[in-house]
């Protein structure tokens, strides 16, 4: 069984509705999630914020967070999280912001992704460096992370 058809058995199970908030996997989490019939059982909305003004106007990222760490950050990956938790009618939320590539710098390479987990009672950040794969294999590997972030949350979920 997919991770997504795991999630959406799992999450009908136990109540819980989940959201996003992408920006370089630019909706491939969403899709992903909503590929499978029924998904609106477990699926609320996502936001795709790709530019930094969308993350503050949607999800309500502070420009201080994203001046002092920047968009590929876990500070921003959390805040992002949060956001969409905020403005959802979901229980968990998962975001990803990252440089699929080309290009990134010695700080902030290509293939560098923060995630970030929200739930009412619990906030995670992390970091991979799935390294300079190319943009579309970065973007696969971001987006089954974060499938595998929320399987892990959805688990370890009490129903509702």
């Amino acid at each position: 069984m997919s991770i997504p058809a795991q999630l959406l058995a799992e999450a009908i199970k136990k109540g819980i509705m989940i959201t996003c908030a992408e920006s370089c996997t630019g909706g491939m989490l969403a899709a992903a999630l909503t590929d499978l019939p029924g998904s609106s059982a477990m699926f609320d909305r996502g936001f795709v914020t790709y530019t930094n003004a969308a993350k503050i106007d949607l999800l309500g990222v502070s420009a201080a967070t994203l001046r002092d760490h920047g968009a590929v950050s876990e500070e921003t990956a959390q805040e992002m999280a949060q956001g969409a938790l905020s403005r959802s009618d979901a229980q968990i939320a998962v975001s990803i912001t990252g440089i699929a590539g080309p290009g990134g710098s010695d700080h902030k390479p290509e293939g560098r992704v923060c995630f970030g987990l929200a739930t009412a009672s619990k906030q995670h950040s992390e970091t991979h460096d799935f390294g300079a794969l190319g943009r579309a294999q970065v973007r696969i590997k971001a987006r089954d992370h974060a499938l595998a972030l929320l399987a892990q949350a959805v688990a370890q979920a009490p129903s509702n």
